[in-house]
């Protein structure tokens, strides 16, 4: 599903009139009706119940007047506050204004503290709360008068319905500057806003439902439009059944390099989770002291012993074997359990410029780029890189104050400038691939804020790659399907007990809605 950035959104509408010939009168009315049926499901039914329209002077606005006119048809007692003048009103809320006033409805101004006293009481003794002051054009912070508004607002008991967008919430970011709107429920148009869906805009939005106002199918589809929220739709598409006439090698070969003293466990996981995500094959390549680690805890998984330093790190003799293995597999993941060290930076780049297949980069083996991204250009295979905001900080130089507010635009600028798919892992996790397209991801819960369920999600990734998805696809298809083990994981174990073995375990039941 396409995510829209308010410019984008207000590019459909233009579109949708100019080039279709639908009037945004239209448009305005069936905005409004629509988010009458959510009041209506809401409350069960309007008549006689209290409801309150707050009512800006852009077209935010006069999707609230429409509300209006239907909620007195219905039998409801509707007060409407407008912060605007009647000739500031843009045309087409100028028209429902117009309507309201012959039709005789209870219109308030609000435009000074004088205004506020009357609204109060109002507030007190409403059943549900119109929130149509601000659209998806806003940006910054409320003025002190509506701040003061809002505070009000959220301060009482009533429920809140917010049109389109929470005031107060940026639609392009999510970002709350001072005070917003806290609603219950909040009715968008034609796609969801990124605002909605990233952190801290989606707790102020409540409940989001999304809903058809009759703009043509093909403007929703624009690929022009480069942001997505991750579904089991897109799933569907890419994982299918097993064909009967098939065997291990169908499934592909995955190769994971990494492991040391004290963190041979970082491995293990992400290579569990690759074969049980459906590699047909998984060979852990551990230096050689730790290889009767992994043979006596994972039976199913292949072993390959390297070479090792003093302190059983990967040595820099064991790269002619790691090429060796390289020709034998799929694709080859780097880096779990792989431990910083001064020769693990030759080694990364070493496999990175022989390697002939697609890589994921993860852990320590992001950490061996560190300051040295350019590495990354022009490579003659897929990389997918899976860094925590840490690790991001590092391979940027910025601070993750800067990564965890900018998260959509710097992952995107990344991927796009450095030729590389980027998984930016977190809550709300972003994938971007080097055209531009950008996926967000909302499985998942707290509880997978634990130790390994990085190098879980490297092993999820790495087995989709090995059965022949494209590693882009792989990437945004395995972040989902890690939140959706995760979501399952807690649902039995609990978010705080959660821990990442817990998510390999669920991986086949998840796995089977896609059977």
């Amino acid at each position: 599903m396409k995510l829209l950035k308010a410019d984008e959104m207000r590019n459909i509408d233009r579109r949708a009139s100019t080039e279709f010939g639908i009037p945004s009168l239209i448009l305005m009315e069936n905005a409004g009706l629509r988010t009458l049926e959510v009041i209506e499901e809401i409350l069960g039914k309007t008549e006689n119940r209290m409801i309150i329209i707050l009512a800006g002077k852009g077209n935010n606005g006069g999707d609230g007047l429409v509300i209006a006119r239907h909620l007195i048809n219905s039998g409801a007692i509707v007060e409407t506050y407008l912060t605007g003048q009647a000739e500031e009103l843009t045309d087409d809320s100028r028209v429902n204004y117009e309507i309201l006033l012959k039709m005789g409805a209870r219109i308030f101004p609000l435009s000074n503290e004088k205004d506020l006293d009357p609204l109060m009481l109002s507030l007190m003794n409403a059943d549900l709360i119109v929130d149509a002051l601000y659209g998806i054009g806003f940006k910054g912070s409320l003025n002190q008068f509506d701040s003061r508004l809002v505070k009000m607002v959220n301060w009482c008991r009533a429920l809140v319905v917010a049109v389109d967008i929470p005031s107060g919430v940026e639609a392009d970011t999510g970002r709350v500057h001072g005070d917003a709107i806290r609603a219950n429920h909040t009715v968008t148009f034609a796609l969801p806003k990124i605002g909605l869906v990233l952190e801290p805009g989606k707790e102020y939005a409540g409940t989001l439902s999304v809903a058809d106002i009759s703009i043509p199918t093909v403007l929703l589809e624009d690929k022009t439009i480069k942001t997505n929220l991750i579904n089991e739709a897109m799933l569907s598409a890419l994982i299918k059944p097993r064909s009967a006439n098939s065997h291990k090698g169908t499934y592909g070969h995955a190769l994971l390099v990494g492991g040391s003293p004290g963190m041979v466990g970082a491995i293990m996981m992400s290579s569990q989770a690759a074969l049980r995500t459906g590699a047909g094959l998984v060979t852990a390549a551990v230096p050689e002291s730790l290889t009767a680690v992994v043979d006596s805890s994972l039976m199913e998984v292949m072993t390959a012993p390297l070479a090792e330093t003093g302190q059983s790190a990967i040595a820099l003799e064991a790269l002619p074997a790691i090429e060796n293995l390289l020709g034998t597999v799929s694709v080859c993941a780097i880096g779990p359990g792989m431990s910083r060290y001064s020769e693990a930076g030759t080694i990364v780049r070493h496999i990175m410029e022989r390697s002939g297949v697609p890589l994921v980069i993860d852990a320590d083996g992001l950490n061996a780029l560190e300051n040295d991204a350019a590495i990354l250009k022009d490579r003659q295979v897929p990389i997918v890189l899976t860094p925590h905001p840490g690790e991001m900080a590092r391979l940027t130089g910025k601070s993750i104050e800067e990564i965890q507010s900018q998260r959509l635009d710097i992952t995107r600028t990344f991927a796009q400038k450095w030729g590389v798919t980027l998984v930016l892992k977190g809550n709300k996790t972003i994938v971007a691939n080097p055209s531009g397209e950008v996926y967000i991801n909302i499985s998942g819960n707290p509880g997978m804020a634990t130790a390994g369920s990085g190098d879980v999600l490297t092993g999820i990734i790495s087995g989709l790659i090995a059965q022949g998805l494209k590693p882009q696809d792989a990437a945004f298809a395995g972040v989902y399907l890690h939140g959706l083990a995760g979501d399952l994981a807690a649902g039995i174990k609990g978010e705080r007990g959660l821990i990442a073995g817990d998510l390999i375990s669920c991986l086949p039941e998840v796995l089977k809605k896609f059977a």
